[in-house]
């Protein structure tokens, strides 16, 4: 039990641990980086994938470190709302990029196996910061997340 919960023993800051001041000023994305959490409501879990995107203001981090974020506010009892909105406000906070996206799109086992009892229902959900709320800068995020 305490290995699915022990993100609420971390912090941002112990993850985000590593920059590198390189001038780097153009999209960054790691998509497809599995999520695993609790629902809070019914500790019934949900999986998914998040993807992560940020404009750096010249300042990156390890590619690892952003699937540690998005590990350590999973490992919490948490709704996704509040999960997408965790991953992006840490960064901002952290990095100060120019711009963040998350997108996460998960199963919950909490309207799968109880409930409503729909196996294949999906929720997705996103949170954008700075200059990636610009339309076509998002549209660009978007479509580099979702072309596979």
């Amino acid at each position: 039990m305490k290995e699915n919960f022990e993100g609420l023993w971390q912090s941002p800051e112990d993850v985000l641990t590593t920059t590198f001041d390189i001038g780097h000023e153009e999209l960054v994305i790691v998509r497809d980086i599995e999520v695993f959490s609790h629902c809070e409501h019914h500790l019934t879990p949900f999986h998914g994938v998040a993807h992560v995107g940020y404009i750096p203001s010249g300042k990156i981090t390890g590619l690892s470190k952003i699937a540690r974020l998005v590990d350590m506010y999973s490992r919490r009892p948490q709704v996704q709302e509040r999960l997408t909105t965790q991953i992006a406000d840490a960064m901002v906070e952290i990095l100060k990029p120019l711009g963040v996206i998350v997108i996460i799109d998960c199963e919950h086992l909490c309207m799968s196996m109880r409930g409503v009892k729909k196996s294949n229902a999906r929720t997705t959900t996103s949170a954008v910061r700075g200059v990636l709320q610009n339309t076509a800068t998002r549209a660009e995020a978007v479509s580099l997340i979702t072309n596979r």
